[in-house]
């Protein structure tokens, strides 16, 4: 009996007590389901003014190179100190000099030769005038009259061309010094005191200091935000310039220079034209600023056309089909078409499309419709300081693409 008592005294006390705690227990109230609109990042539009630019990379050239070759042949008796790799001279500067003698000798027998020919000039004309004055008294022939004319002209002949072998022998004695046509810097050498030279032998190599240039390649697509002759005109008010950096010992450096022209022809194949910038004085020491030296490779920055009215959004926030979307003042979508200017890396650059004050949103929304709603998360005053990178876009081997922006 008790085997069959216990059993279902055991139910019902464990039904008693799970009626009391069902009883006694929270009671669950009804909530609405949380809304499902997507929450999104927003900007509130302000245009800004920004300066275009262009980065692009090249190397420093001297603006004119070119071998030192001596005129005349002979043996090398003097050599200046700059004559070595990396001396610096200036114009007029005596490089070397030649053994002069055989040169003055060369002067010397041609002043004779001009002495003798004046002599036989002389000589020739008072005969010629003897013979004039004869035939006006019909007391000589015809044929010593024509004698003492042709000898007047041989002596005439002879005396100009002794005169032009002694200003060559002058020219030559000359040549024995061999002076720098520039202000500039030796980059290579292959003369020394006692060596023997030859006449249009090239014994250096020299370059000009006064000024370097750096070919810059740029995109033709970049040629639309850089104000460029490309009609050959140098040196108008209107054409950029360029900041060069280059890294050199362990520190940048910063160079400001001139864009002068632009090379004849664009490359069929990359679609590039090469840009000049000009650097005046490269080697002046400038506070602790390392010289500008040829066969340095420089990124150089070339300063472009000033935009205004422009709004710089991140990518994200250009949608399908370059639309952006705008929140209105229900917080639903409003799809806009826009102008885009520019793409630089992260940045978008657009012109029209929406207003100033109007709420973009900056977010990528999968599948959004017209009048969607959707929850603001937050705004940001100014995206383009929110990471993204400014300083260039991929562009073709050797240049890249930046934008610059004026306060």
């Amino acid at each position: 009996m008790k085997k069959v008592v216990m059993p279902v005294l055991i139910l019902v006390v464990g039904f008693a007590m799970a009626g009391l705690i069902i009883a006694t227990g929270p009671k669950l109230e009804p909530q609405a389901p949380p809304p499902n609109s997507p929450l999104v990042r927003s900007w509130s539009a302000e245009p800004r003014t920004v300066q275009m630019s262009s980065i692009t990379h090249g190397t420093v050239l001297p603006r004119t190179e070119s071998d030192l070759v001596p005129e005349v042949s002979g043996r090398v008796t003097r050599l200046s100190p700059a004559m070595v790799s990396g001396g610096f001279f200036s114009r007029g500067e005596v490089l070397f000099e030649i053994e002069a003698l055989d040169y003055e000798v060369a002067v010397e027998q041609a002043k004779a030769a001009v002495a003798s020919a004046e002599s036989e000039l002389i000589s020739a004309r008072r005969a010629h005038a003897r013979q004039l004055d004869l035939a006006k008294k019909q007391s000589t022939s015809e044929s010593l009259r024509d004698d003492a004319l042709n000898r007047l002209r041989i002596a005439e002949a002879s005396l100009r061309e002794s005169r032009a072998r002694l200003s060559r022998a002058g020219r030559d004695l000359q040549r024995t010094r061999v002076t720098a046509p520039y202000d500039g810097r030796v980059r290579s050498e292959r003369v020394d005191v006692g060596q023997f030279v030859t006449r249009g032998q090239a014994v250096a190599m020299l370059y000009a200091t006064d000024y370097a240039e750096v070919r810059l390649p740029v995109h033709d697509e970049e040629l639309a935000f850089l104000q460029l002759p490309l009609d050959g005109a140098q040196n108008t008010p209107d054409l950029p310039k360029a900041v060069l950096r280059a890294k050199f010992a362990g520190e940048e450096h910063v160079w400001e220079s001139n864009i002068v022209r632009t090379e004849g022809e664009l490359d069929p194949q990359t679609r590039m034209i090469n840009i000049v910038a000009k650097v005046d004085n490269p080697y002046r020491a400038v506070d602790d600023r390392p010289p500008l030296s040829v066969g340095l490779f420089v990124e150089a920055e070339i300063l472009g056309r000033v935009v205004h009215n422009v709004f710089v959004l991140p990518r994200s926030a250009i949608q399908a089909n370059n639309q952006v979307y705008v929140i209105d003042e229900s917080n639903r979508l409003d799809f806009r078409d826009v102008e885009i200017l520019r793409i630089v890396d992260e940045s978008v650059y657009v012109t029209r499309g929406f207003d100033r004050g109007e709420t973009v949103c900056l977010s990528t929304i999968t599948n959004a419709i017209q009048g969607m709603a959707v929850r603001i998360a937050e705004e940001t005053g100014n995206p383009a300081d929110s990471g993204e990178n400014m300083a260039a876009e991929s562009a073709p081997p050797a240049a890249a693409a930046g934008t610059k922006v004026s306060s």
